[in-house]
């Protein structure tokens, strides 16, 4: 029944965008709409995860302490990590757009049953059961929200070919930033316009169940699902090959490359991390609290045109993007050491303006593993022309690089109590280094034997 039922959507996604019969045109088009379509995707379930941060305060008023909201944070970013690798195989074997649209309407149900438990009162009618509620939607929240990075990136994967794949992922990228910024600006203008706090999960709510119903009947998986033929579907025609099986993660462990990069990738995730969760705390030295939050920004700020220069330079550079990401590295390796040394002394302009520079070197690297060098890995001849691995690539690089965050920012509190920021900066420095002699293979191959994406 679910198959007639896609046959039906395939047949009403055929018509072309711009009634152009031109295939090249039509093509075009619908990249376009693919585009924008995951890109509101992955700020959708930004935008429901931080408008929760949001209201935290508010959670805390109403009963909720933060013990039970440390811990759902701890469940959020286990089963998020679990997930990644879990909903990049279900990608790969299942309608992507579906996954999608389940992992969007489960961001509404999560968000929904915060409130539910908020307004029957749970918290102080029974501590415990609370507790366990409250932590168990944050745990099923998780879950859906892993669906966003791997099945997004697998779609666009199958509608953007190689050449020039670095910027156009660069830009992509830029949704995770622009989800946040919109939480943050849409739970302002709730409170200030006078409307309770609970507005700031419903207004999420209904717009990811919203954009998760979009997603079901207007998000193509393949171009060839709309009756359009790529040349790589020309070649694999030619060849033989089978595009549409998929693979286990046994078989994606053993691309070439895959293993460095997820764990070169963990390293550069968990400097990431450090700086998203610790920035504020380290900015209190020189400013208010409230100061350091709102500057703490300017990383993130910074991060979003990282990923766009090195998709744009690796492409230049025939898709060297070992080579690039490397170069990235080994600048920001120095920067962190400018702050180990002269933090505590610094300038406040110069530092914001470091801040942005550290947000560009860490953002770049970042955001381009978990998209563009992803797809490169997902298309290698080792899977012989399979076109269905990429979401349980992206699984793999993006959990296995949640896990070793979350288990490095464990170091981080103890080591700033024992050996202060000095401590923290020079630890970071090393992660940094490690990450990329793990892409050694990589870099070597690339300046060695020129591999280019092409």
């Amino acid at each position: 029944a679910i198959y007639i039922r896609r046959g039906a959507v395939e047949m009403k996604l055929s018509t072309p965008l711009l009634g152009n019969d031109d295939m090249l045109s039509k093509k075009q088009s619908w990249q376009r709409m693919i585009f924008i379509v995951t890109f509101v995707n992955y700020a959708m379930a930004h935008f429901s995860r931080k408008c929760y941060t949001n209201v935290k305060t508010d959670l805390v008023h109403a009963g909720v302490d933060k013990i039970i909201l440390s811990q759902m944070d701890m469940a959020f970013m286990f089963t998020y990590a679990v997930g990644s690798f879990i909903s990049g195989r279900l990608g790969d074997m299942f309608p992507q757009n579906v996954i999608i649209g389940v992992g969007l309407l489960g961001s509404t149900l999560c968000l929904g049953l915060i409130l539910v438990f908020y307004w029957m009162d749970v918290v102080h009618s029974d501590y415990s059961f609370a507790f366990f509620l409250y932590v168990l939607a944050q745990f099923v929240h998780g879950l859906f929200q892993a669906t966003g990075g791997p099945v997004n990136t697998s779609v666009m994967g199958n509608w953007f070919p190689q050449k020039n794949r670095g910027l156009i992922f660069g830009l992509w990228t830029c949704h995770q930033y622009i989800g946040d910024i919109v939480a943050a600006l849409a739970t302002a203008a709730i409170i200030n316009a006078g409307f309770a706090w609970q507005w700031a999960l419903i207004l999420p709510g209904v717009s990811n169940g919203v954009w998760g119903i979009v997603n079901f009947f207007y998000l193509p998986n393949s171009p060839v699902e709309i009756g359009i033929e790529t040349e790589d579907e020309k070649k694999a025609v030619g060849s033989g090959s089978s595009n549409g099986s998929t693979v286990g993660f046994k078989q994606a462990l053993m691309i070439p490359n895959v293993m460095g990069y997820a764990l070169a990738f963990g390293f550069f995730k968990f400097v990431n991390y450090a700086m998203f969760f610790w920035l504020p705390f380290f900015l209190s030295i020189h400013f208010d609290p409230e100061s350091a939050n709102v500057i703490s920004s300017l990383y993130s700020v910074g991060m979003m045109p990282g990923g766009v220069i090195v998709g744009w330079v690796s492409d230049l550079y025939d898709g060297r993007r070992a080579c690039v990401i490397a170069t990235f590295m080994l600048l920001l390796a120095p920067l962190l050491w400018v702050f180990a040394m002269f933090s505590a002394v610094m300038n406040p302009i110069l530092l914001l303006v470091l801040l942005g520079l550290m947000g560009i070197l860490v953002g770049g690297p970042n955001n381009i593993i978990t998209s563009a060098v992803a797809a490169d890995l997902a298309e290698h001849p080792s899977i012989g022309g399979n076109t269905r691995s990429l979401g349980t690539v992206t699984g793999i690089i993006n959990g296995s690089g949640s896990i070793t965050a979350a288990l490095g920012l464990m170091v981080i509190g103890p080591l700033q109590s024992a050996g202060g920021w000095t401590a923290v900066w020079y630890f970071l420095i090393v992660c940094v280094v490690t990450g990329t002699a793990l892409m050694g293979p990589k870099i070597l191959k690339e300046l060695t034997q020129h591999e280019t994406t092409k």
